[in-house]
C-alpha cells in the first residue's frame, strides 16, 4: 500500500503541473530531490500515514536576482535551480510546490509543512523575499498565508506567459 500513495503523488503532480509536457518546470526526479537536499535539507519536507505520503512540499532558497529573473520570465523554473548556487547565503525562498492528496485537503497540512520548511531555511539564510509560480488559487492563498506568517514581501510569476 505504501506504493500506492506514492504513485498517487506522483500522478497528482504531473496531472496539477504538467511537467511532462513543459520542459521548463522542475520534475522531481532522484537528481533534483538531491541537488535541492545540498542546497538545504528543508528544502523537501513531507507528511506520512501508515500508506506513505499524503503532502509533499517543495521550497527552493536562491538570490534576489535569480528571484527576479525568474518572476519576470527571464529564466525558466529548471533554470533558477540549476543557476542556484550550493554553499551561498540566500536572501529569497522559492515556494516551489505543495501537494497534499485530496482525502488530507483543508487540514493545514501544505500550511504546516511549507512553515517548518521556511523557519528551518531561515535559521542559516537570512530570507528577505517569497516568491512562487501562480498555479492555482489555493497556491496563491498559501503563498499568501506564508507572507504574512513571516512578514516577508510576496513576488509571482503569473501561469501564464
Amino acid at each position: 500500500m505504501l506504493k500506492d500513495n506514492y504513485e498517487r503523488m506522483i500522478k497528482l503532480a504531473d496531472e496539477f503541473f504538467k511537467t511532462k509536457n513543459d520542459s521548463s518546470q522542475i520534475s522531481m526526479t532522484l537528481e533534483v530531490m538531491e541537488r535541492l537536499r545540498k542546497i538545504h535539507p528543508g528544502t523537501l519536507t513531507e507528511k506520512r500515514s501508515k500508506n506513505g505520503p499524503v503532502a509533499w512540499i517543495a521550497l527552493i532558497p536562491t538570490t534576489k536576482d535569480l528571484m527576479r529573473k525568474f518572476t519576470s520570465g527571464q529564466i525558466t523554473e529548471k533554470e533558477l535551480l540549476e543557476a542556484t548556487p550550493t554553499g551561498a547565503r540566500y536572501d529569497a525562498l522559492y515556494l516551489c510546490s505543495a501537494l497534499v492528496l485530496p482525502e488530507y485537503r483543508r487540514k493545514g497540512l501544505a500550511k504546516s509543512l511549507v512553515s517548518k520548511g521556511v523557519k528551518s531555511i531561515m535559521k542559516k539564510h537570512p530570507i528577505k523575499y517569497l516568491f512562487y509560480w501562480e498555479f492555482s488559487l489555493e497556491g496563491k492563498r498559501l503563498a499568501s498565508v506564508i507572507a504574512r506568517e513571516f512578514q516577508l514581501p510576496l513576488y509571482t510569476r503569473a501561469s501564464a506567459e
